[in-house]
């Protein structure tokens, strides 16, 4: 930090949500001053120095996760150099250049209205002063990768839950990420015989596509081809269980906060209270409200058999983990029930994907 003149200062960390996790205030003289700030167990932080002259507010995000001092942030003063202006300064942020042909992107966090964390990423080439608007949704985007496009050029947003990056949204691709086409099996006899990978859409009907993604079997999942776009992969069953331990576990209500709050009526109202597809079954007592932006939806699946089931009932999402040869773990979330299921399935059931990232 530089000052011009001698100076009293206030230094503020706060997390994401606005409460306050370290301080340091003091009188400066003129000259560039450093701190060092060590972490606590957050990964987003907004750091505030304020004074007669100065205030600013910059994001700061913990790459790694790493925690010091027992979990406890701290500010600490580091050094001074009398007036040398070594740092970047107000007007050298201030005179950021871009060219006109640059697209710029800008994140927004805030709380959604019911209190939950929520993000908007917004890409845009301006080319005089402009306005932009965020439509804060539910869930934090993952850092510097708000969006991901599959060969076919499906566009998913992201989401961050815990140190995971994950795709809020079924995988909808007909090709492997090597270019390979992946066999569009609607036959049932042909489906309950297959040994290689294949896909549907349910009820062989191409309008559930942009609605709940594709059914694929097992074999798809985990085809050295590459189901998920590259630098993602379809989720072990390892990494299905970090995701339900940072959300408190398998039990209900921990199942309700991965679903979309799309839901036939849904008291959480607004947007959430539909009967339009994609959305959840009605039941007096579960109902998403999607905590993390996860959006789970009920997809639905395609038995072994080639028969569809259970489409705005049931959401069934693979992993890549092999129990014993004709079984595999999966996860689950169900219209009645607010638990996530970990379960067991044949390989040659149709189900929903979602890749996380490498």
């Amino acid at each position: 930090m530089y000052l011009p003149e001698k100076e009293y200062i206030k230094i503020t960390v706060r997390d994401i949500v606005g409460k306050e996790l370290a301080q340091y205030e003091n009188t400066l003289n003129r000259g560039n001053h450093s701190f060092a700030f060590y972490s606590c167990n957050e990964k987003y932080y907004l750091l505030t120095v304020t004074g007669k002259q100065t205030s600013k507010t910059i994001k700061m995000l913990n790459a790694n996760s790493n925690t010091t001092f027992g979990w406890k942030c701290r500010i600490v003063y580091n050094e001074y150099v009398d007036n040398v202006i070594g740092f970047k300064s107000q007007k050298a942020i201030t005179n950021f250049v871009f060219n006109s042909e640059d697209e710029l992107q800008y994140t927004g966090y805030a709380n959604t209205i019911d209190g939950i964390l929520g993000s908007d990423v917004i890409a845009d080439a301006p080319q005089t002063s402009t306005n932009y608007e965020f439509a804060i949704i539910k869930g934090l985007r993952c850092p510097g990768i708000p969006t991901v496009t599959d060969i076919d050029g499906n566009l998913y947003n992201t989401v961050l839950i815990g140190s995971q990056c994950w795709m809020a949204e079924n995988l909808k691709t007909t090709t492997y990420s090597n270019n390979t086409p992946i066999p569009n099996v609607t036959d049932a006899n042909a489906w309950q015989n297959l040994i290689t990978g294949a896909y549907v859409w349910y009820d062989n009907d191409t309008s559930w596509k942009d609605l709940y993604g594709g059914l694929y079997n097992w074999y798809a999942a985990v085809d050295p081809n590459g189901l998920c776009p590259t630098g993602w992969h379809v989720p072990e069953h390892d990494e299905w269980t970090i995701l339900t331990d940072f959300i408190g576990g398998t039990g209900s209500p921990h199942g309700n906060k991965l679903k979309s709050c799309r839901q036939v009526n849904s008291p959480l109202g607004g947007e959430c209270n539909t009967s339009d597809h994609p959305r959840w079954d009605p039941d007096n007592t579960h109902y998403g409200t999607d905590d993390y932006g996860f959006s789970g939806l009920p997809g639905g699946y395609r038995d072994y058999d080639g028969t569809f089931y259970d489409v705005g009932r049931f959401g069934n999402w693979w992993s890549s983990t092999e129990h014993i040869s004709e079984t595999i773990w999966g996860r689950s979330l169900a219209f009645g029930s607010g638990s996530v299921y970990v379960s067991l399935h044949n390989k040659l059931f149709g189900f929903s994907v979602r890749c996380l990232r490498d």
